[in-house]
Parts: C-alpha cells; structure tokens; sequence
C-alpha cells in the first residue's frame, strides 16, 4: 500500500496526522521536561501546582526531568567577587575614597530558601547593600591617619566580620573581604606622608643617640672591669709571689741555649739575670 492509498482513506489519514502530532507533543514536553544543570550551578525547584519552592533539596549538577509545568531556577554556587567603590566619611568628617571586594556564595543547602526569601538578583539586593553600610560604619570610627598608616588591616578585618554576621542569616557565606585602595584627599594624604618621614627621621635619630649611649656604658664598664682586675692582681702580689715568680722565670731562663750568667740574689732579695756572650 502506497501513499496514494492512505491519501484515499480518511481513517489512515487522521492516524498518521495523530501519530505526528503525539511525537512533536512528546518532542515538545520531553523538552520542556528536561533540564541540565552545569558545572558550578545548582537549582531551586518551583511546583506551580503545589507548594511553590521546594526549599528542603538544591537539586545539584546534571541532567533532571521535571514536570512541565514546573520551572527549575539556576544559580550559581561557586564563588563570586564583587567590587565596590564607595565614598565614606573618616571619623573626623574627611572624604574618603575606599575600594572594596568581596568574595562570596550562596549556602549549597539553603538555596531554596535564598531563591523564596531573597531572589535571584540577591547581590544587588542583599549583599551590596551590606557591604556598604559595614564600610560606612567601620570606617567612620577611624581619622585618616590611622587609615593611611596603621588601621588598614584592622579596618579589613572588621569589615569581613561585620558582614559576615549579617549575611550568613540571609543565607549567603562570606569567603573574604579585600581592602584594595584608599584615597585621602591630596592634601591630607600629604601632610600625613610628611609626618610620617619626621617620625621615621626621629626614630633613626633617636636610635643613633641610644648606641652612642649604649657604646659609651660598654667602655666605662670595660675600663671598670679592667681597674678592677688591676686592684685585686696588686693587692694579691706580696714579696714571697714576687720572689716565687723571679725564681720560676730564672729557671726557665736557665733552660735556654743562649750564653748567660745568673747571679742569684739582689738587693730585693730576687734573683738577677745578666746576660750574654
């Protein structure tokens, strides 16, 4: 049977033109159904005919068939940076300039309930907005001295705390927070660097005077020492260690090969050494 004969049967027709259909319907809602989630991502479930969004299962990387009808929400779960450049005031009411980044991600279990309460843009809505207020905040507790010179690490450290007690109750995790520049107004950033190099030039000046000092206690306690010693030895050598030590030298000089003679007894009662050929 050929085309012509299913051409001139209505009952063939229709079911060709039914079993066509049913394989696009079926093309259609496989696609539909179907949903592939990649490296890095995870997704958040809505049942438009039930509870809405499934809050207790992140559905993770891979292939998912779902119902048609429902709707697979993506996200990405790796971590994020953001940068912000915003202008705060130091404690003293200066302008300041502080850039800022930010390294996050959403909490893998609680995407549900990040994707229910927060949305899909929760960076503009969450943490951003965080983020600038801590820096406000922290920043306006110091002068731009301690932010120049000293504080910078601390100011980074408290900024990363502070935010992260804020957003890990909204359901995103903080990694960390880099301050990465600060701009003081020209002249003030002036005057502090000129500062700076008066109190490095009296620190090395201040140095130099305590070895000078330190050098000049070394010498008078060595002469000390040496005075000292000298006292003991004189009050130590009476005439019996004074002959003692004539009698000792005498034999040693005895012992040489040179031509000698040796008159024992002097007028101090030690010995005498005249010498030679």
């Amino acid at each position: 049977m050929d085309f012509q004969d299913y051409a001139n049967d209505p009952r063939k027709s229709r079911a060709i033109i039914i079993t066509v259909i049913v394989i696009i319907l079926g093309i259609i809602l496989l696609f539909k159904s179907s949903i592939t989630i990649k490296a890095g991502q995870a997704g958040v479930l809505f049942k438009t005919f039930n509870k809405g969004v499934v809050t207790d299962r992140t559905f993770g990387e891979g292939f998912h068939i779902i119902a048609p009808w429902n709707k697979m929400v993506v996200y990405e779960v790796r971590q994020q940076e953001i940068m912000e450049k915003m202008a705060v005031l130091s404690s003293n009411g200066l302008d300041i300039i502080v850039e800022a980044s930010v390294w996050f991600q959403p909490v893998y279990k609680n995407l549900g309930y990040l994707h229910q309460e927060k949305g899909i843009r929760y960076t503009d809505n969450v943490v951003k907005p965080a983020i600038r207020s801590v820096t406000r905040s922290i920043v306006g507790r110091y002068t731009p001295d301690e932010i120049y010179s000293s504080k910078r690490d601390a100011i980074q450290l408290e900024i990363f705390e502070e935010v992260r007690k804020i957003l890990e109750t909204q359901f995103v995790q903080i990694n960390e927070v880099l301050v990465r520049d600060i701009t003081l107004p020209t002249k003030i950033k002036q005057a502090i660097e000129d500062k700076l190099s008066q109190e490095q030039l009296s620190e090395a000046y201040q140095y130099k005077i305590t070895r000078e000092q330190q050098e000049k206690e070394r010498i008078k306690i060595n002469a000390q020492g040496k005075a000292d010693a000298n006292r003991i030895l004189n009050a130590s050598l009476t005439d019996k260690i004074l002959r003692e030590k004539g009698i000792e030298a005498t034999l040693e000089l005895a012992k040489s090969s040179n031509t000698k003679i040796v008159i024992i007894g002097d007028t101090d009662g030690l010995p005498l050494i005249l010498g030679d050929k």
